[in-house]
């Protein structure tokens, strides 16, 4: 698969044949660097190019990434009011992409998915099966460097509005990132359960539940002010409440 190159390279990563990340068989993830190498030297290699037909929405990148069209037969709902999938990108039967959304090339996002208003899928980003994708949420992209493991949100996450996953965080199956959540490769999370502090690269366990929190600033002067700094806390662990609370509406699909 290593040769893969332009027009091929783009097609096989819309079918998913190709990956910029993938399971490894064994509960990790395996980053696929020459897909990564490849993207980059699509970027290099093309001109910039006029797309689009309609003059009230004309767009200029590079030659071969024009938007994403889905065929009724995808089963990919693409709402209309702004929203692109780049090419390059797969998209899964029964996703409804929510205006405006935006999905860069490389990304994968799973059956049964909801990409929400404003929200970003970005490049190379991994999104599970029945993943939420809450509305204004960020799904960092990563390019280079080209071994990095791109951020990674296995099967039935919950991801909450104005969240934000970055820099490689791999969140596992189940889990549910609440909303106003910021997390990066380097961000402590609490977890009271386990009482244990999670930490780089940032590993967010199967059905953990995430929410902002605080804890004391350090130094005499803060604590004299009473000062503290954001984190992330996990206070439980998903159980039926959870469920019912987060659980995606058939309705909607």
């Amino acid at each position: 698969m290593s040769e893969l190159r332009g027009e091929a390279l783009l097609d096989a990563l819309e079918s998913g044949e190709v990956r910029v990340a993938e399971p490894d068989g064994a509960g990790g993830w395996r980053v696929n660097a020459w897909v990564k190498e490849a993207i980059l030297a699509l970027f290099r290699e093309s001109a910039l190019a006029e797309h689009g037909t309609d003059p009230l929405w004309p767009f200029v990148d590079k030659a071969p990434l024009s938007v994403r069209r889905f065929p009724v037969e995808s089963g990919v709902r693409l709402v209309p009011g702004g929203s692109s999938v780049r090419r390059g990108a797969f998209v899964g039967e029964g996703t409804v992409i929510m205006p405006p959304a935006y999905v860069n090339i490389g990304a994968w996002v799973g059956p049964g998915s909801m990409i929400d208003s404003h929200a970003l899928v970005g490049s190379c980003a991994q999104v599970g099966r029945r993943v939420h994708v809450s509305a204004a949420a960020q799904i960092g992209g990563v390019l280079e460097p080209v071994g990095q493991r791109p951020v990674i949100v296995e099967d039935d996450v919950v991801v909450g509005g104005n969240t934000g996953l970055y820099e490689g965080v791999l969140v596992r199956t189940g889990a549910v990132i609440g909303a106003g959540v910021v997390l990066t490769r380097s961000t402590p999370v609490y977890d009271q359960v386990n009482e244990r502090v999670l930490r780089a690269p940032l590993e967010i366990p199967e059905r953990a539940v995430v929410v902002p929190g605080t804890r004391p600033a350090s130094g005499e002067w803060a604590r004299e002010l009473g000062l503290s700094v954001a984190c992330a806390l996990i206070p439980k662990y998903r159980d039926e409440r959870t469920d019912a609370a987060t659980a995606l509406e058939d309705a909607l699909r």
